[in-house]
């Protein structure tokens, strides 16, 4: 088996940690048990770029007892359990290729690697692997990374293009992919249909709100060791991410500043009862500053400039382009890493700018990414995903999908379920009430 991780040996502590994982992840676990019954993915290969996280572990176990060939690579470079991806590859001859802390060419060449396996479904997580799968159709994967033009400059274009026809279907996990995948559908440029898993209620409603709120605040805090109360805390972003972060840093007791582009998502910000304005005024008042956005350049020169002495800075966003680091350094005279993930920077002024994670996802590079009961929901959506387009994407054009609304509604009732809580159904009396217009009266 091919592979390629940091140690085999740890693969026992990752074990353990799978495990501990798996017992709050009731949902997957019971399609897990169904997916080994009636194996609906057998044969079909499949490859994922994602987190290499314990939860990821246990879905890479739900589709491998699914009967698919399963291998995995990391969705960003800082983000691998290396415990984790260790026991996988053990434990579970799944083969994994990620490294935390790889530089840009491995990363890619783990990309390459995975999509050597020839995968039909794949599974995302910022679309780097589509998207790689999609400068490879074009010949253009030197753009991208040296390691992916020694793996496949010398393949034809025709063998370029059965590569890619060969996928019937992906998933996308994250907002960011999302956002990429339909750019992708919008220009007639997309060769496969994905079902954009990010849009599902039972992702996006928890994972990104309930999920980024509290891991987020978990990678500050490990990071920092610093107290969030009494201090002003400012999001960027008031999607559903930063919805979760901006309540839950108010329930640690931080004065919250939103900052916004879109009107109706500031006012919703005032009417939760958080302070709005123009990030460059929050600038001169935040102690601490996250970046859920999604765009490029959210904390830029003009921020810095105006920062307190010792602001934190953390992202929160998929990829590491939210915060300016580039400028930050054109600003500074120094920089020195004052904590495991903690580089101060010092301007010309002598003051002192903090940056977490290299300003990659805070919560996945100080801290474990989100809990594994929220994504129990979203990875139980990537396996009904999964076994949808084995089943039905042959007829699918390649468009940018919402999950089924019927999966979404399954998932959530075994959520509940597990919980131990019920609810009402509808009367017939009230089903026709609610399908008729001539009872309104």
């Amino acid at each position: 088996m091919d592979y390629h991780v940091r140690d085999l040996s740890l693969a026992s502590q990752g074990l353990l940690r799978m495990e501990w994982a798996e017992r709050e992840m009731p949902v997957l676990r019971r399609i897990r048990e169904r997916f080994s019954r009636e194996e609906p993915l057998k044969g079909v290969v499949v490859g994922a770029c994602l987190h290499v996280t314990t939860e990821t572990a246990n879905l890479m176990v739900a589709l491998k007892e699914g009967g698919a060939q399963v291998s995995l690579c990391a969705s960003n470079p800082l983000s691998t359990q290396d415990d984790v991806a260790a026991a996988l590859v053990r434990e579970y001859g799944i083969p994994v290729f990620a490294i935390k802390g790889e530089d840009k060419d491995t990363y890619y060449s783990h990309i390459a690697s995975v999509l050597a396996t020839r995968p039909r479904v794949t599974l995302d997580d910022g679309a780097d692997l589509i998207s790689t799968l999609h400068f490879l159709a074009q010949g253009r994967e030197g753009e991208l990374s040296t390691s992916l033009k020694e793996v496949f400059g010398s393949w034809s274009q025709r063998g370029r293009e059965a590569l890619v026809k060969e996928v019937i279907g992906s998933t996308e996990e994250t907002t960011t992919g999302v956002i990429r995948l339909k750019s992708l559908a919008a220009q007639g440029k997309l060769l496969f249909p994905v079902i954009a898993v990010n849009d599902a209620d039972t992702k996006h409603l928890f994972d990104n709100r309930y999920g980024t709120g509290q891991s987020t605040i978990d990678g500050i805090l490990r990071a920092t060791n610093r107290l969030l109360a009494g201090s002003v805390f400012v999001v960027c972003g008031y999607g559903w991410c930063g919805r979760g972060v901006a309540m839950r840093a108010r329930g640690m007791g931080a004065r919250v500043i939103v900052t916004e582009v879109d009107p109706i998502r500031a006012l919703e910000a005032v009417m939760d009862g958080f302070m709005v304005m123009p990030l460059v005024e929050a600038a001169r008042l935040g102690d601490f500053f996250v970046t859920v956005t999604g765009d490029i350049s959210v904390i830029r020169e003009e921020h810095f400039a105006v920062m307190k002495d010792g602001a934190i800075v953390a992202n929160s966003g998929h990829f590491n382009v939210e915060v300016d680091l580039e400028a930050l350094e054109g600003m500074s005279t120094s920089k020195r890493r004052l904590r495991p993930f903690v580089d101060e920077y010092v301007l010309k002024d002598g003051r002192r700018i903090v940056v977490l994670g290299e300003g990659r996802l805070v919560n996945l590079v100080a801290a474990e990414g989100h809990p594994s009961a929220v994504m129990d929901m979203s990875f139980a959506d990537q396996a009904l995903a999964v076994e949808y387009l084995v089943r039905e994407g042959g007829k699918l054009k390649p468009q940018v999908y919402r999950l089924p609304q019927e999966l979404d509604m399954e998932v959530a009732r075994i959520k509940l379920k597990s919980m131990g809580i019920e609810i009402d159904s509808l009367t017939p009396e009230q089903r026709e009430y609610l399908s008729s217009w001539e009872m309104g009266t």
